[in-house]
């Protein structure tokens, strides 16, 4: 892909996960790493239907996979009682502030559901987030918005609101390492850049672990969600 990932040929979300599963186990780290998912739902929703089509890439999609948003609540919180899911990007269609808020209820207080789609950096569109009880999270590219000072300006909404903000790469990337650098600035504690390959995905890496030797600054760990406090 061209976020330097592995997409294998699976039709079912669990066969993934149990795919992920087991290469951590057979990598020797059972335990020690958790999930972050992006189901990037609006992706798979039918509005003229009002569902969510898990089958989507299926020509004949069959029924009993499609979902209404209270289905999919329900389906998120199987998956988070079997696998450790800690983070859920765009868990709904990039308009369904109400699914958002009904699993933000459900499961936030030990999973970061991040809007991305549903804010895009965006002040106004986090701020209907934060009267909807929307999400608990933001994904923050200061690309998207388009400037730094806006960015900051929606990193400050959300962080004045004890939400966590993960800040994010783009599908097409340079070999510019700021947005390393801007996570470390804003005590955001998570970076995601893509997977370790290519150039263009090494170096925001590569730059976190220069920041690391030269400031001294250590990993967050668990506190990834709020390492300010």
């Amino acid at each position: 892909g061209d976020e330097g990932g592995f997409a294998p040929a699976v039709q079912d979300p669990e066969e993934s996960l149990k795919l992920l599963m087991e290469a951590i186990e057979q990598a020797g780290h059972s335990g020690k790493i958790v999930i972050g998912s992006d189901p990037a739902s609006s992706e798979f929703w039918k509005g003229e239907e009002s569902v969510y089509d898990l089958d989507f890439k299926n020509p004949s999609p069959k029924p009993e996979n499609k979902f209404k948003r209270e289905a999919m609540v329900e389906k998120y919180k199987q998956y988070i009682a079997t696998y450790p899911i800690v983070l859920l990007e765009d868990p709904f269609a990039e308009e369904d502030f109400e699914g958002h808020a009904l699993l933000t209820a459900a499961v936030g207080d030990k999973v970061e559901i991040v809007g991305d789609d549903l804010y895009c950096t965006n002040v106004k569109r986090v701020q209907m987030g934060l009267e909807k009880k929307a999400t608990n999270a933001m994904l923050l590219k200061v690309n998207q918005i388009g400037s730094v000072t806006e960015s900051i300006a929606a990193w400050k909404l959300c962080v004045d609101n004890s939400w966590g903000v993960f800040v994010s790469h783009r599908s097409g990337e340079t070999e510019d390492t700021f947005i390393a650098d801007l996570t470390v600035g804003l005590g955001a504690g998570h970076l995601k850049t893509g997977a370790p390959c290519r150039s263009e995905r090494l170096a925001k890496y590569n730059q976190l672990l220069r920041i690391e030797e030269e400031s001294g600054l250590g990993y967050c760990g668990p506190m990834f969600r709020t390492p300010w406090k």
